[in-house]
């Protein structure tokens, strides 16, 4: 009998500097896994100043934008690893539309975050809407406080935590 090996699948949201896509990358990087980022059907556009304020408006509201189709099915996964940047103190509108349109009994989430040092309640949020799931490994990872793509979290942490999450599998 071999060993069984959980399969994992990375999702993800990053908008402006693209700094939750760096983690998505690094944790690809070292597990092989399959990787898909959450893209709304309408993109955000304008300033960085329209999208912030749209954003609040979105998380305030509750609002659920569309998104596209993933190219993989959560249903084919043991593990899925969810990030995500703040937004006004919680996970991003696109990624709460992507939590609520999963059944996540049985499986096990790895939650993780981006924020410029104001992580909220994301990662309680996100475990919330998540159901019948096992969160593991949780993360935050902080960048700078200007909205810049500089991480403050030591290299090292994060480089753990993805030992950690290599060992799931």
């Amino acid at each position: 009998m071999g060993v069984s090996v959980k399969k994992l699948l990375i999702v993800y949201y990053s908008w402006s500097n693209g700094n939750t896509r760096k983690i998505a990358e690094r944790l690809q990087k070292a597990t092989g896994a399959d990787m898909a980022e959450l893209k709304t059907v309408v993109p955000y556009t304008g300033s960085h100043q329209d999208v912030v304020d749209q954003g609040q408006r979105e998380v305030e509201s509750g609002f659920q934008p569309n998104i596209e189709p993933l190219p993989y099915s959560i249903s084919d996964y043991d593990v899925i690893a969810v990030g995500t940047p703040t937004w006004w103190y919680t996970m991003a509108p696109a990624v709460l539309t992507f939590l609520n349109s999963q059944d996540w009994t049985g499986k096990t989430i790895i939650p993780f975050m981006t924020n410029g040092g104001w992580p909220g309640h994301v990662i309680k949020d996100m475990k919330k809407v998540c159901k019948g799931a096992k969160p593991v490994c949780e993360m935050q990872i902080q960048f700078d406080s200007s909205g810049g793509d500089h991480m403050e979290t030591s290299d090292q942490k994060v480089s753990d935590w993805i030992e950690s999450v290599e060992k799931l599998l």
